[in-house]
């Protein structure tokens, strides 16, 4: 199995690089299913597979003993059936540009939200070539105003709300099975952030090898306003952002632009956008997979660009005496003081944002965040399929059906009462 453990971040390395021994506790398996008290799922127990281990278990659906994906024929005969029967099959649109590959999202009415039909196409795409040797280079890009928005958690919410849980389970475990193989993903991929990446957009981006912004990038994971926690392995990257910056950005939801996802990691390079058509034209004439030539290319179009004045990256100092803080009351006490000190509506606008944002979902993510700190890829996304699946059980709390409702279908952002009122 494929893990990114104690190696720097954001490289790229080969599917078979390392094999995990994490241990894993109470399971129980009956022939074609596993139940875990934390998780539920269910693969292919044929032989002559070896002893499970958690990342196999995890996802297993997709991945053989060799470590490599398995694309199982009835189920992505399944998803294409499905697709073609709602008009999804154009929901990623694929060019063949020689040794590159480009993938464009494409549901731009709906910001590219990603969809069970555009996460199983690219599964199979990624796998099919990773293995295919004339592919040496991917491009993921957004149709629209948008890379993507995040997932589509609507249809998520409306099957939990009648009482089939595992099904939006079923949805995590595929999304966060694409983050996974993105993560540790033996070619190089460049993701065009060219307007808004939000939630699951981020995880099928900000796990890959190149991040290119620009002027018009939006990025937020603002989950906690849905009752729910920065996912798809968020606590990786968010948890290795300077000082406590992924506290700040995980907890009040705040919206980073390309210059401020430059200076923080997050990207890795600044284009403008009216040079990504030049650019994308290189990019397409590459014949390695090697990152430093892909790397110059990039280079040729990127720019530092200043922060603006009023950019939370400016306050890092308070961010970081603040949101060191052991728990969320004593974060929020640590801005109260920074604000009655000095006169910033930064302080004062994180401070709503942290008081407007679910209880638990602020608990959680701050937790999350934390542990992410000393934990690998894999385990963050082990760890982010344990909590949804508790979340969706209704074992956590009601937050995530209310904050969807406030947010994405009634629209009013007025969640009427958090299952936990205070923290």
């Amino acid at each position: 199995t494929r893990i990114k453990d104690d190696i720097p971040f954001f490289l790229p390395f080969s599917l078979d690089l390392v094999r995990s021994s994490i241990l894993l506790d109470r399971w129980f398996i009956w022939y074609g299913s596993i139940f875990l008290s934390d998780i539920f799922f269910v693969f292919d127990l044929s032989p002559p597979l070896p002893p499970p281990t958690p990342l196999r278990l995890f996802f297993h659906r997709f991945l053989d003993c060799e470590g490599k994906v398995l694309a199982f024929e009835h189920v992505m005969a399944s998803s294409s059936q499905n697709a073609s029967n709602d008009g999804t099959t154009n929901q990623v649109l694929v060019e063949d540009c020689r040794f590159t590959r480009i993938l464009t999202l494409n549901r731009p009415r709906q910001l590219n939200a990603l969809s069970t039909p555009m996460i199983m196409k690219l599964l199979k795409l990624f796998v099919a070539y990773e293995k295919d040797s004339d592919v040496k280079l991917l491009i993921m890009k957004g149709n629209g105003r948008a890379f993507s928005a995040g997932g589509d958690v609507a249809a998520v919410v409306q099957s939990v709300t009648q009482g089939h849980w595992t099904l939006g389970a079923e949805f995590f475990r595929n999304e966060y099975t694409l983050n996974y193989i993105i993560a540790t993903y033996s070619k190089p991929q460049v993701s065009i952030l060219d307007g808004i990446v939000m939630g699951g957009g981020a995880g099928i981006s900000i796990h890959g090898r190149f991040r290119v912004v620009t002027e018009k990038t939006v990025f937020a994971m603002p989950e906690t306003a849905l009752g729910f926690f920065p996912d798809i392995g968020a606590s990786y990257f968010l948890s290795r952002l300077p000082g406590f910056f992924g506290e700040y950005v995980g907890l009040t939801g705040a919206r980073l632009d390309g210059a401020e996802m430059l200076a923080c990691g997050l990207a890795t390079h600044f284009v403008p956008s009216m040079n990504l058509t030049y650019l994308e034209d290189l990019l397409t004439k590459v014949e390695t997979s090697d990152p430093f030539v892909i790397c110059a290319i990039i280079d040729q179009f990127s720019k530092m660009v200043p922060l603006k004045v009023s950019s939370a990256y400016n306050r890092l100092d308070i961010i970081d005496k603040c949101f060191s803080k052991e728990t969320v009351e004593d974060i929020i006490s640590a801005l109260e003081k920074e604000s009655a000190s000095m006169a910033d509506e930064w302080i004062v606008v994180a401070i709503q944002e942290l008081k407007k944002a679910s209880p638990i979902s602020l608990k959680i993510t701050l937790r999350s965040i934390r542990e992410g700190r000393l934990q690998g890829v894999d385990r963050c996304l082990m760890k982010d399929f344990r909590l949804c699946c508790h979340i969706l059980r209704f074992e956590a709390s009601k937050d995530f059906s209310e904050g969807c409702r406030a947010i994405l279908v009634d629209k009013d952002r007025n969640p009427k009462v958090w299952f936990f009122t205070d923290l």
